[in-house]
């Protein structure tokens, strides 16, 4: 194991990331912008140092000032958490150059399933099932009217690189498809420092599974089950929930032999998500696989009793894999509400500033991961996401109940929160009956 790592994220997630090296007994040294100065994740770390100004380019996402922090407080490791550069393969690139290890998979790994496009061809030829579309990046207008016109309208357009919903758009006809283009272009380049796209038809009516995998340096893998990731607006996830409501028993063992086939494939290392669409008849379409830690992991670690983050840190340690596939058990049901420093009155824009009263929910079935306290100022500079609320019960409908206690007790005052927001969409009988999808929000909630 480790002796000493650096944890190149802020927030949340750096709290939960020294939290594991805590129970390992592995020191951290954590990193902070001007505008994080006095976190409580600094205060829980063995050592702090500042990178730069509150700009994320300047700080969190400056790789010469990262690893020269890394090469001076004399780390084995680097834990980028996700966001920033957690999918960036020219970081881990740089951090093996450099003799530090990237908690992750390998750079090569990442550039290849980083790359929609080139993931996209993986899954074809290992008989993944993919969505028609296009096997390359699509550079000239015209050729991508000529194949939406073959696979038929609507057509969806991606960023080949990066994610977060970021140069996506949808096109209904070949007018809107050329003005997108453009735009989605544009999005892509400014996002990601990369402006090409391609496109596939448009699943209606799909949910939105992922499978969280593990995989270790002596070529195993295996699933810790599915997450439904339905529940979102402009292709930002909301609530996920673990095990799926939608899919049956069959479904379910498809989709994780396919993400475990995939992964297996690359030589995959480390904790990352194969995501499918599913349609309502329990067809599965391979979307895209994170090369990460993901938000929601928490809902996959109360089910299956496996802590995500501390087995990132064993096996880029050199260890295997503790876990046979056929000795795992997933129990019960959790639940994630992201709870975010935003309006949804008005239109959901970022609400910045001092909480003045955090007072969050607690007793059994909850697990609540913030870095976030009364006096706490949100920073109008980063991610808006300030609480992530967990919820588990032997059945969905328990998990169901424990939601609406613990959203009923979390107060925040001083910001503007989607804690009602949520109050709310849990009682709608789509969402409680558990018959949503991608456009739940839209078709349900209306425009918000």
């Amino acid at each position: 194991m480790f002796s000493r790592i650096l944890v190149a994220n802020r927030g949340e997630v750096a709290l939960r990331i020294i939290r594991a090296c805590a129970e390992l007994g592995v020191e951290t040294v954590a990193v902070f912008s001007e505008a994080d100065a006095g976190a409580r994740y600094l205060e829980l770390a063995d050592d702090a140092v500042c990178i730069g100004p509150a700009s994320a380019a300047e700080s969190y996402l400056n790789i010469p000032r990262l690893i020269a922090t890394a090469e001076i407080t004399n780390v084995d490791a680097i834990h980028p958490g996700y966001g920033f550069l957690s999918e960036a393969d020219e970081f881990a690139e740089i951090c093996e150059e450099s003799n530090i290890v990237f908690i992750g998979p390998r750079s090569t790994v990442m550039k290849k399933m980083g790359s929609k496009v080139e993931a996209r061809r993986i899954a074809e030829e290992r008989k993944i099932p993919v969505l028609p579309g296009s096997s390359e990046p699509v550079e000239e207008d015209d050729k991508a009217v000529e194949l939406a016109q073959e696979i038929g309208y609507p057509v969806m357009i991606k960023a080949s690189a990066g994610g977060g919903g970021r140069g996506m758009r949808i096109a209904h006809n070949e007018i809107s498809l050329r003005n997108m283009l453009a735009l989605a272009r544009s999005e892509a380049g400014a996002a990601f420092k990369d402006e090409s796209v391609y496109i596939e038809k448009v699943l209606q009516n799909a949910r939105h599974i992922e499978v969280q995998i593990l995989g270790d340096n002596s070529g195993n893998v295996i699933h810790l089950g599915e997450r439904d990731c339905s529940i979102q607006r402009r292709y930002q996830k909301l609530i996920e929930e673990t095990p799926s409501p939608g899919i049956d028993d069959s479904t379910r063992s498809d989709i994780a032999k396919a993400a475990v086939n995939l992964a297996k494939s690359v030589d995959y290392t480390g904790a990352g998500t194969v995501e499918f669409l599913v349609d309502r008849s329990g067809n599965y379409y391979f979307m895209e696989m994170n090369t990460r830690l993901q938000v929601e992991h928490p809902i996959t670690e109360i089910v299956s009793g496996v802590d995500i983050v501390k087995e990132q840190l064993k096996v880029a340690s050199g260890e295997k894999l503790r876990f046979q596939q056929k000795r795992l058990e997933f129990r019960g049901a959790a639940i994630e509400c992201r709870i975010n420093a935003e309006d949804p009155s008005d239109k959901f824009q970022t609400s910045p500033g001092r909480v003045s009263q955090f007072i969050p929910p607690g007793g059994n079935g909850i697990r609540l991961d913030t870095h976030v306290y009364s006096g706490y100022t949100v920073s109008p500079f980063y991610d808006s996401m300030v609480a992530k609320l967990i919820c588990y019960g032997p059945t969905r409908r328990d998990a169901l109940g424990v939601l609406r206690r613990a959203l009923d007790e979390f107060h925040v005052e001083g910001i503007k929160t989607t804690i009602n927001f949520f109050r709310e969409l849990i009682e709608h009988r789509g969402y409680a009956g558990g018959e949503y999808d991608t456009h739940f929000v839209e078709e349900y909630l209306g425009n918000v």
